[in-house]
């Protein structure tokens, strides 16, 4: 098992933040490796909505199945993620920190099979991408307010 944790400051309140987090099919405007997000479910942002995500990885695409397994607006998201012989566990929580918001993420990667060898390699690579997706939506969020959108 791989265990990926941190946190970012995004200088919008939690209200604003999580809204965006909380809709996935936002997600392909601020992660580049993630190219299409289609609501499976009718629970549409809440316990139980189900996404499917294409994602695109070098030269190949795939799918990714995505679960909101616990949805408290505008503290906790919980979710369960599952790409091939990977299932990844966990939660962003949005705290209130002065004008903005901390986002922490904790996730919990499970391998199968003879993946579970790449455990280490699959951790320092998530860390990484992880730090990215949540860089850009940072960067999204705060454009929007220094361009005059709310």
């Amino acid at each position: 098992m791989a265990k990926i944790e941190g946190e970012i400051y995004i200088d919008r309140p939690p209200e604003v933040v999580f809204a965006v987090v909380a809709d996935e099919r936002n997600e392909p405007l601020y992660n580049p490796k993630m190219t299409a997000v289609s609501l499976l479910s009718d629970a549409q942002n809440g316990s139980g909505s189900r996404f499917v995500a294409t994602m695109k990885s070098r030269m190949r695409t795939f799918s990714m199945m995505i679960e909101f397994t616990d949805f408290e607006r505008p503290t906790r998201l919980g979710s369960v993620s599952t790409v091939g012989t990977m299932r990844t566990v966990g939660a962003l929580l949005f705290k209130p920190k002065g004008s903005g918001t901390v986002m922490s993420w904790s996730w919990d990667i499970g391998l199968r099979g003879i993946t579970k060898l790449a455990a280490p390699i699959v951790s320092w690579m998530g860390r990484r991408q992880e730090r990215a997706i949540w860089t850009g939506l940072k960067t999204m969020l705060e454009a929007e307010v220094s361009n005059g959108g709310e």
